[in-house]
């Protein structure tokens, strides 16, 4: 199910955006839900909140908070989620690659420019899920886990939980050895303790003695570590600059 967040101070053009995504929704059988914000206060208290979207579709000209400042803020708490820009103004194209943008649609949308659009977005996703993801064998059978959807993984007795952002929690029966070679080849996974993997992506604070995340849930740091998983949060947040 693919969660989409529409924002838009103008209310026709949201109305405009909801129409062509249930137009997008029939015409190609997608599974999608979405959430509509008049100004880009309301989506950023909404990401506070711990509520995650798959694709950002912002407009740029927005009063108080403009559509870059906000795609910024969004990059805090996610930082591959494809954001998508549909304005009036040009003058912004250059900027939206700092927030890494995959697309600059300018106004008015079509329903062919639309369309062309989300086709290249969903190509783009589908290719990133081949790229990054595991695959883990529960008692439900074998599963795909995508990175950007693993919280943390942890190990209780035989059995490795993996914690997603839906909320989800998948339960193997496999060595943690094992999930921690398959896990930290990926540079936005850290292992804090001996019994936890973490994505830095999910990560809100980090205290000496434990990290905080974005869904509520804290993971303890093993002692003595404070400081090296500090360090390798900073170099991941350089990296995504």
């Amino acid at each position: 199910m693919l969660q989409i967040a529409i924002c838009d101070d103008n209310i026709d053009e949201l109305s405009n955006m909801v129409q062509l995504i249930n137009l997008y929704r029939s015409a190609k059988n997608l599974s999608c839900e979405y959430a509509v914000f008049p100004n880009g206060f309301e989506l950023v208290a909404a990401l506070e909140k711990g509520k995650r979207f798959d694709v950002y579709c912002l407009d740029i000209i927005m009063p108080g908070f403009m559509g870059i400042d906000v795609a910024k803020e969004i990059r805090t708490f996610d930082k591959t989620a494809p954001i998508l820009f549909f304005t009036s103004s040009p003058e912004f194209a250059l900027a939206s690659y700092a927030v890494k943008a995959i697309n600059y649609v300018l106004k008015p949308i079509s329903k062919e420019k639309f369309f062309f659009t989300f086709d290249e977005m969903l190509e783009q996703i589908e290719a990133k899920k081949e790229e990054d993801a595991v695959i883990v064998k529960s008692s439900e059978g074998l599963q795909k886990i995508r990175i950007a959807n693993l919280v943390f993984a942890e190990v209780i007795g035989r059995n490795v939980l993996y914690h997603l952002r839906s909320g989800k929690v998948i339960e193997c029966t496999e060595a943690f050895s094992s999930a921690c070679a398959n896990l930290l080849k990926y540079g936005c996974i850290i292992k804090p303790h001996r019994s936890y993997l973490v994505n830095m992506q999910y990560v809100d604070t980090i205290e000496n003695h434990q990290i905080t995340l974005q869904t509520l849930s804290s993971v303890p740091i093993a002692q003595g570590k404070a400081r090296e998983i500090k360090q390798h949060y900073l170099n991941y947040q350089m990296e995504g600059e």
